[in-house]
């Protein structure tokens, strides 16, 4: 697994930093994560129904996000929640720790981003550091010079709701 603060030096992507108890959830991280500038996001982690496409999708926290409609915006014929052994496999991170931060797991480039338009307006995203017991703010551009250093494939959408 990747040391995520080495990384984020050695590319030069700044991050403001607060540790916290652990969190599952985004009620958890609202309450227990000490104030960060920026927004908090919520993380899914999704797969096309064969298995072969995996995305992983940026929302804001309290966004419910409805898959059939965001399987039509990417133009893939369905969508569904990939495993905890998926997740394992192509981010490196457990459940409950899933973070745009992940990609730099994905040796492969195998993740595709996909960033809610209102998200990619805030001046920074909330992430964990592939652990859940901090979390990270990091600003939009420095989160495109992250993917540009992992050479991850994303993609800002309106992402719908249900």
């Amino acid at each position: 697994m990747t040391d995520i603060y080495s990384f984020l030096d050695q590319h030069h992507i700044p991050y403001v930093r607060v540790d916290h108890p652990p969190v599952y959830t985004c009620e958890e991280a609202e309450r227990l994560v000490p104030p960060l500038p920026g927004v908090h996001t919520k993380n899914l982690f999704l797969r096309d129904s064969k298995g072969r496409q995996h995305f992983l999708v940026v929302v804001g926290w309290e966004k419910q996000v409805d898959l059939k409609a965001l399987a039509a915006v990417l133009k893939i014929g369905k969508l569904g929640m990939a495993s905890p052994e998926r997740l394992r496999k192509y981010l490196g991170v457990e459940p409950g720790a899933v973070t745009v931060l992940g990609i730099v797991n994905d040796q492969h480039h195998t993740v595709e981003v996909v960033i809610d338009t209102p998200l990619w307006q805030a001046p920074a995203l909330h992430c964990h550091p592939l652990v859940n017991t901090a979390t990270l703010a990091i600003a939009c551009e420095d989160l495109e010079r992250l993917f540009a250093a992992c050479g991850t494939p994303y993609r800002v959408v309106e992402v719908p709701s249900k």
